[in-house]
């Protein structure tokens, strides 16, 4: 029988919901149970795939190319299962289905409502391709008493009554702030956000209070009365260092144990916690440290490179080291031209993705001062194309070299491919042609060149990784390129799209034109972050 478990939030946004549920998810792996996480987002966007990374952070790729929320990264980091396109959907998403039904007549011309037409398709989601689980975490996105959240939580509320609550089970996030000047938490904001959930008629379990410092008995008993739960299912969602710590500070106030009681099952044993042990400890007693430069155009919020961040901690945990992020606006080298000042100290650069022209030219900058002062640098997908774009203005006697996606240019190092394929599938697409779902998507295949750094760091030479750009490296600069003592060293299956460059008498340049922080686990770190700050380690050394 597979267990749903549905979060939701209250209070304030950003209690770090996607966090307590990859965690959780987790401590019910440790104890050998199948676990999926789904995610449901209130916005009317069909997907995250055109919003702006201030407005939403980053956007995580499924392997099957699904544009998804970034908490899917969290959960994929937690549990290693890989999320599909079936484990994130939005309203948008879900109107734009039921309308589509309607157009086509489905509904044989009935009132198309919210009940029961939304709410069925919002359950559909939920329950679709389950049946192989032992639980399904659903996180409902937003904060409770938003208005956009009130189909996700009906339909909840209709499928604890459709599975039955042997079956269902509902945890609320909540918020227990610490007043100063009275010297107490309180519990206020929590009865509220309760009593809100309460009124759509979804009465929760168990509450998960973030807090700064230990709830004592007399508030927890408080909490339990006034919300109507067992004092034991008041949780303490305390503070931590790391977000890898949750699993054990989440077990350690019994979430884990209070779970499986409501389900009727067995909870007496301890879970294997090893894993986190084992990584917590390598986060908080590191051997040295470095200090990598990343040079990117969204580093106002830093959501925006959140897998990024988290694949380059897992660098680090690799290399029993702390990494200490230097975020650097690429823009500022382009008005201030102080990039030697700026990167003197990098033990490493790194340039990561991004679409448009603006900070284009910082990061050529940041490509030409890594490569001639012969430090560590990596470029992600984007900064795969600077790093190309650079050679050839730099070594190849291109100095127009330019990507077609700043406009027209006589020497298109890098254009728009309108064809490429999928599996047995070819995809298009055009100038002019929609934003969304547009681009190169998901996982594909790569062949690395035998002998190859890049061989040599992942240890063999067929690999697949996930993208996610409208841009290739155009090929048919490859030979001119090469003379300059750039390499292709990977290249899709056909030979047509690039997809990793290298400058082998480099100590460490490898630019791919993927996303590898997407596939990097705290417990399975990314060989190619391994091996970058494996080289900021050593460069590091030698200062």
């Amino acid at each position: 029988m597979t267990r749903f478990v549905f979060i939701t939030g209250g209070v304030v946004s950003s209690l770090g919901k996607g966090i307590a549920s990859a965690a959780l998810a987790a401590l019910l792996q440790a104890r050998g149970y199948k676990v999926r996480m789904r995610k449901l987002d209130p916005y009317l966007n069909v997907d995250p795939g055109t919003m702006s990374p201030y407005q939403h952070g980053e956007v995580f790729i499924t392997d099957d190319g699904a544009e998804t929320d970034l908490d899917l990264g969290h959960y994929e980091r937690f549990t290693g299962v890989h999320a599909s396109r079936a484990d994130n959907t939005t309203t948008g998403r879900i109107y734009s289905d039921v309308i589509a039904r309607e157009r086509r007549g489905d509904y044989l011309g009935g009132t198309v409502q919210v009940i029961p037409h939304i709410t069925d398709a919002i359950k559909d989601v939920v329950v679709t391709g389950t049946d192989d689980y032992d639980f399904v975490l659903v996180e409902i996105g937003g904060t409770v008493g938003d208005i956009e959240s009130l189909p996700f939580l009906e339909a909840i509320r209709q499928l604890r009554n459709d599975l039955g609550h042997a079956q269902t089970m509902c945890v609320h996030l909540t918020l227990l702030p610490y007043i100063p000047a009275a010297g107490e938490l309180k519990t206020k904001p929590t009865q509220h956000s309760v009593k809100e959930l309460q009124n759509v008629g979804i009465q929760p379990q168990m509450l998960l209070c973030r807090s700064d410092r230990p709830i004592p008995d007399n508030e927890r008993r408080k909490i339990a009365n006034f919300c109507n739960v067992r004092p034991e299912a008041v949780i303490a969602a305390l503070d931590v260092d790391t977000i890898y710590a949750c699993p054990i500070s989440y077990h350690n106030e019994g979430m884990d144990q209070e779970v499986l009681r409501y389900f009727g099952l067995p909870y007496a044993s301890k879970p294997d916690l090893s894993r986190w042990e084992k990584i917590v400890h390598a986060i908080r007693e590191p051997e040295a440290e470095v200090r990598v430069a990343v040079v990117g155009k969204y580093t106002a919020l830093l959501d925006s490179y959140k897998s990024l961040a988290e694949a380059l901690l897992h660098g680090g945990i690799a290399n029993h080291v702390k990494v200490n992020l230097d975020w650097i606006e690429s823009e500022e080298f382009e008005k201030n031209g102080n990039i030697a000042e700026r990167l003197k100290d990098a033990d490493a650069i790194l340039v990561p993705g991004g679409f448009g022209e603006r900070g284009a030219e910082g990061k050529i900058q940041a490509v030409r001062y890594a490569r001639e002062n012969n430090i560590p640098f990596l470029g992600i997908c984007f900064g795969m194309q600077m790093a190309v774009v650079e050679c050839a203005r730099s070594l190849a006697g291109l100095p127009k070299a330019s990507s077609t996606e700043f406009g027209p240019t006589d020497e298109p190092v890098v254009g728009l491919m309108t064809e490429w394929a999928r599996g047995g599938e070819l995809l298009r697409r055009r100038e002019g042609g929609d934003l969304g779902g547009t681009m190169r998507l998901g996982a594909y295949p790569a062949k690395l060149v035998p002998g190859s750094r890049v061989a040599e760091i992942y240890g063999r030479t067929e690999i697949r990784e996930r993208h996610r750009h409208r841009w290739e490296v155009n090929a048919h600069y490859k030979d001119r390129l090469e003379k300059t003592g750039l390499r292709f060293s990977g290249l899709s299956p056909d030979g047509v799209l690039p997809e990793v460059v290298e400058y082998p008498d480099h100590a460490w340049f490898v630019a791919v034109q993927y996303h590898p922080e997407l596939l990097s686990k705290p417990f399975d770190p990314h060989p190619l972050f391994a091996g970058f700050i494996g080289a900021a380690v050593k460069e590091a050394h030698s200062k």
